[in-house]
């Protein structure tokens, strides 16, 4: 069984501290939950919108209008689904001892970009080289 580690409400990892110690792993699994956890229930909230607005409306431009807004509340949820993935893939590398770190050098992420982005998998300068090269595959 899995010991909890204590962690303030106000807690923030800190550059001073070492790397992906026992707090920022629980810090960064606690963020990723309650993230995962709010997009389920978005999802969950849209199924009922969608099952809801499933009625038959006989005037065309309203159901063109419910269509499109069915087209866009789909994508968003399939968005949500690859995003929720993700999140279980950052989840699974905690677990592992792989999080916050750049699968493409093996360098430590900047707590900084996991923090506003904990799915991170790349250093910024490492993603930004692979956009790099992605695009000029793209041209070719």
């Amino acid at each position: 069984m899995k010991r909890q580690t204590f962690l303030p409400d106000d807690y923030r990892p800190a550059e001073g501290e070492p790397f992906m110690n026992e707090r920022q792993l629980e810090y960064f699994r606690r963020k990723l939950t309650t993230w995962k956890q709010e997009l389920q229930d978005q999802s969950a909230e849209t199924l009922e919108v969608l099952q809801d607005s499933a009625r038959n409306v006989p005037d065309i431009a309203d159901r063109a209008s419910e269509e499109t807004d069915r087209a866009i509340e789909l994508r968003t949820r399939d968005r949500q689904r690859k995003l929720v993935s993700k999140i279980d893939a950052a989840l699974r590398r905690i677990e592992t001892g792989e999080y916050g770190y750049c699968e493409m050098t093996g360098e430590p992420i900047s707590l900084r970009r996991l923090d506003a982005r904990p799915i991170a998998t790349m250093t910024l300068e490492a993603q930004e080289q692979h956009e790099r090269r992605e695009r000029v595959h793209r041209e070719d």
